[in-house]
Formats: structure tokens, sequence, C-alpha cells
């Protein structure tokens, strides 16, 4: 029988499939379709300080093999997501979660982190660094190296747990922005978050969404993501979560083999609820016909 497990820095998943910040909400909407507690973990939705509502609509457009998003980091704010959503999560979700945390200042970044650090149901942080919808912070701390580590002790100064930031693909060396958050003492990498699109209206000679563009995620990105997961687990001696088009079995194994450590599914999330559970019951036969009895056999095999 296969062994489906997987270490993140100490946190031991029942499996390395994680619905992706922003794709999975808090759990609830999901919990009525099946017992999500099959899920290895689940990264919620991307949290700030204050209360945001995101940015203008419309703010989606359909692309071929994939999306393009620009909600803009809509979430409730900090106290209610530990107050009320947290809460509400663990009573249908027994695991620990990894909590995915944003800002537009250094201080934000900490307060966020303190306030995840103190949660119980918290056994991960994830620092967005790599946001393309938020008009200030974000991804302005994911493209230059030196911001990037600086970010990264300020987050690790004040927390206990394990932080991976989360970076994005729209830099010129993506390993560069790795190292510089390995030295700054990241304990792992999340990668990669949505590359830049833009769609347009023919008709009304008008960009489709309201902030012009957006973060095109969905299968179409696979290749580009399995490509930066393969450089940056290369690059650096901290695991690496994967992720980006990830919506199968095989492309699990695919990141594993590049190097992840876990895979993170996004943009299916949106297409099919069930996505995530029919991945994790199809990885064993799918192992199995591959020869495959734990993921450690073959992570990084490439």
């Amino acid at each position: 029988m296969v062994d489906l497990r997987v270490d993140l820095s100490g946190m031991i998943l029942d499996n390395p499939v994680i619905p992706a910040s922003g794709t999975f909400g808090y759990g609830k909407e999901f919990a009525e379709l099946y017992d999500i507690n099959i899920l290895g973990s689940i990264s919620f939705k991307g949290t700030t300080v204050e209360e945001r509502y995101g940015n203008e609509l419309p703010r989606i457009a359909e692309c071929d093999a994939g999306m393009i998003n620009s909600v803009g980091l809509q979430n409730p704010g900090l106290r209610a997501v530990c107050c009320s959503e947290l809460p509400a999560l663990a009573e249908v979700y027994k695991k620990k979660v990894i909590a995915n945390i944003c800002g537009s200042s250094t201080d934000d970044y900490i307060a966020c982190a303190e306030a995840m650090d103190a949660q119980d149901t918290v056994g991960l942080i994830e620092v967005n660094i790599s946001c393309p919808n938020v008009h200030c912070g974000g991804m302005a701390f994911g493209v230059d190296p030196r911001t990037a580590e600086k970010l990264t002790k300020a987050v690790k100064a004040v927390s206990s747990k394990p932080v991976y930031m989360k970076l994005s693909p729209n830099v010129t060396d993506i390993t560069e922005i790795a190292r510089a958050c390995e030295s700054g003492g990241a304990d792992g990498i999340s990668l990669i978050n949505t590359l830049l699109g833009m769609r347009i209206d023919i008709k009304s000679k008008k960009p489709v969404i309201a902030n012009k563009v957006g973060g095109f995620s969905g299968p179409a990105i696979f290749p580009v993501a399995l490509r930066m997961v393969w450089e940056t687990a290369h690059a650096v001696d901290i695991p690496v979560m994967g992720m980006g088009g990830v919506d199968s079995a095989d492309k699990v194994i695919e990141m594993i083999m590049a190097g992840a450590s876990a895979v993170q599914v996004g943009a299916a999330n949106l297409t099919d609820p069930f996505i995530c559970k029919k991945i994790i019951e199809e990885l064993p036969e799918r192992m199995e016909s591959l020869n495959i009895n734990n993921f450690d056999e073959i992570r990084g095999c490439v």
C-alpha cells in the first residue's frame, strides 16, 4: 500500500493535496459537499489587517484553458478571520490549516503574522508577496530580493510557526527571490501565484475587467509553474509548495518530481468543487501503476 504522507517543516500531512488560498474560501461551503478532512491541509483565503471589499466589478474574465481574476484580496479582515472564520472552520476541519497573509506595509504583515501565530488551528503561515491585484503592497514586496529578504526576517521575528513565502512568477529570475527569502529565514517557498494577463472586449473596445489586468490561472499555466518549481527546488535548501494549473493526480506527481514537497490546487476548485477529493482518491492507484511507494522516492528526481 502506498504512503501519501508528506512533511512540511514538521507539519505532517496525510497527503500532499492542499486547496490554494482564494479558491476554497474558509472551507465551509465545500464541507457541505464532502468531508474536507480528506485534504492534506487548507490554505484559507488571504487575510489583511483591515476588511477589504476588493477591486471594482467586473473582476473575472474567461480565457482558453484558464481565467483572469482581479478580486483584490476581498476578505473580512484579521479580527473577523481569527474570531469567526477560523473557529467555524475548526468545526468542520480537524487538521492544522495554512494561514495566507498579505499587507500593504511591513507592519501589516507583522500584525497578521502575530495574530495567526497565536491561533491553535494554524500550523503554517504563508506570506503572500505575490498578489498582482492589489495596487499597493502585495507583489511590490516580491519583485525585489532585498525587500523580500527584509520582509521575511520581519515576519520570522514574530512567528514561532513555519513561514513560507509565496512568490510571483512576474519576475526575471524567481530563484533570486527564493534565495533572498531563504537568507531571510524562510522555512519554505510557495509558488507560483498567478501570471499577469488581460482580455479586451472587442465590441466595447475596453478591457473585460475593471482593473484592466489581473491574475491568469488555470491549466494553461502548468508548464510555466512546473518549470519554476523545478528551478526553485534546485536553488534553495528549504521545502517548496508547488501550484499553478494543477488539476489531476498526474500533475501532482509531476510537481513532486520537480521538487515540490506538497502541491496546492487553485483555479480547478472553481470549475470542479470536487477536484481535490478526486485527486486524493486517484493518487494511490496512479502511484501503484508507476511503482511509487511514497513521495520521498520521486521528490526532485528530475
